[in-house]
């Protein structure tokens, strides 16, 4: 048993930029590149293991071969999250995903809920989360069909390491100018309510669905989504702090200056997205350490047991 690093699938969406492969080492000829797939196996876009044995695996072939890695919380239910970087340069649509149940039902797949870490973020930048106050299923849609639903919206000036959590059925958006890290269901079901009349590479504009959106939207006022700042705790060569905790992933910030030491028990995986710097990661029967740096996703198996981490980096840690 072994960590391993994966590598991510890659998506070209209207409102993608340059910095996943200017800042952190993405190599795709993928031109815009909107959303790099760190931990996935969804049919959409499934990672493929980096390193070890199995290298060249695509991530649910790995998986599927080593049943017990994802954990005993995992296993009767599938692997639950998925986790990539984003570059918006450009504004994202205004949009909304179900819950587990909607989705299940209607779309064969999970819900998404998400979680939100702010890596960068230009002068001004902002995301849109709920509205400004409460709204009817009718002025929804006069909104939308009028292209004045802007007004609704709330608002929130975004800055590095800001944390926001966006609950299933919560309107929102990225804003143009936004660099983040986002751990979310394992679900690629999206609802669009506003695209800015964009179109896309063949001049078509990107279907809405309103009245899907309506079904599951939550139509009340919203207040500031920002994650307050959580305990730090210092520990010899670390720091560790609570970003976001919900009841399908937990999500930590850790900052290492010479190393650090945690345990992977048999109830889940975690999953290790290095933000800055670099170092190595031993567990299991790893007899020399797996090299990392910026830009990398480690997967730690389930019962890995004793993880040691060194290095200088900052790490978003993952566990469900």
């Amino acid at each position: 048993m072994e960590a391993i690093l994966l590598k991510p699938a890659y998506k070209d969406y209207i409102w993608g930029g340059t910095r996943l492969k200017d800042e952190y080492g993405k190599k795709t000829d993928i031109a815009p590149l909107a959303e790099s797939w760190e931990c996935s196996v969804h049919r959409d876009g499934c990672s493929v293991v980096g390193s070890g044995p199995c290298k060249g695996m695509a991530f649910h072939e790995y998986l599927a071969a080593h049943y017990d890695y994802v954990g005993t919380k995992a296993q009767e239910t599938g692997f639950p999250i998925l986790v990539k970087f984003i570059d918006a340069a450009q504004d994202l649509s205004v949009q909304v995903h179900p819950d587990d149940e909607y989705a299940g039902i209607n779309e064969n797949q999970r819900g998404k809920t998400e979680m939100w870490y702010i890596l960068d973020a230009k002068p001004g930048a902002e995301i849109i989360c709920g509205f400004k106050h409460d709204m009817t299923p009718e002025q929804l849609r006069r909104a939308a069909a009028e292209g004045t639903l802007s007004k609704h919206l709330l608002r929130i000036k975004a800055h590095k390491g800001d944390v926001f959590h966006i609950p299933a059925g919560t309107v929102h958006a990225i804003g143009a100018g936004i660099l983040l890290v986002e751990i979310q269901e394992n679900s690629n079901v999206t609802y669009r309510i506003y695209d800015y009349d964009r179109t896309d590479k063949n001049g078509n504009k990107r279907e809405l669905h309103i009245d899907k959106a309506l079904d599951i939207m939550d139509l009340k006022a919203r207040q500031d989504v920002r994650q307050k700042p959580r305990f730090v705790q210092f520990v010899p060569g670390a720091s560790r702090e609570i970003l976001s905790r919900c009841r399908h992933f937990d999500t930590e910030r850790v900052m290492v200056s010479m190393g650090f030491e945690f345990m992977v028990d048999a109830n889940s995986f975690q999953v290790i997205l290095c933000t800055e710097g670099n170092g190595g990661i031993t567990c299991g029967d790893m007899d020399k350490p797996l090299r990392f740096k910026r830009g990398d996703c480690i997967f730690i198996p389930a019962g890995a047991g004793r993880v040691n981490i060194l290095g200088q980096a900052e790490l978003i840690k993952v566990r469900c």
